[in-house]
């Protein structure tokens, strides 16, 4: 199997494990990969607020967190972000838990740096049998994702068969 199949088959098995009932995120992410500069040209407005005018390595790995992001399946947080943002943006999520886990956040946890905030909901989302993660875009910000908790390890395969990192928060 070559580099580039496999890295294809894993952004296909990516985008369907975060928005499985979303073709258009998987859809987007191939394109990215199959032809980059026509993705560049097709997203060149989102691509700019990015500072990308061009085809990049990374660039499926993008399409991949604006098209989740398009479908309210992923959170992108400043790494200094006010702790009530975060809680509003993950909130926000379509992937999140059926079950609320905010009820059990206490008050100082919400004086938590973003990290430290994202580790203590992480906890909390186990709870109900969720998880966060972070989709690596190297860059100072959060692309958080919302996923059952026994397929971030699943997540994380792919992610690195892809060629790209990912971060879950718990053990």
């Amino acid at each position: 199997m070559s580099g580039t199949y496999e890295a294809r088959t894993s952004l296909a098995a990516v985008a369907a494990l975060l928005a499985p009932a979303h073709e258009a995120v998987a859809a987007r992410v191939l394109h990215a990969h199959d032809d980059p500069a026509g993705y560049v040209r097709g997203h060149a407005a989102v691509l700019e607020d990015r500072g990308i005018d061009g085809p990049v390595p990374d660039l499926a790995w993008i399409a991949l967190v604006d098209a989740l992001a398009d479908h309210r399946l992923l959170a992108e947080l400043d790494w200094k972000e006010d702790s009530e943002e975060i809680r509003s943006q993950l909130r926000g999520l379509a992937s999140r838990p059926s079950v609320d886990p905010w009820v059990l956040v206490g008050a100082d946890d919400m004086l938590l740096p973003t990290h430290e905030f994202l580790e203590a909901r992480d906890r909390h989302f186990r709870d109900v049998g969720a998880a966060l993660a972070v989709l690596d875009i190297e860059s100072d910000c959060y692309p958080v994702v919302c996923l059952r908790a026994a397929r971030v390890a699943d997540l994380t395969a792919l992610a690195a068969c892809a060629g790209f990192t990912t971060q879950g928060f718990g053990a």
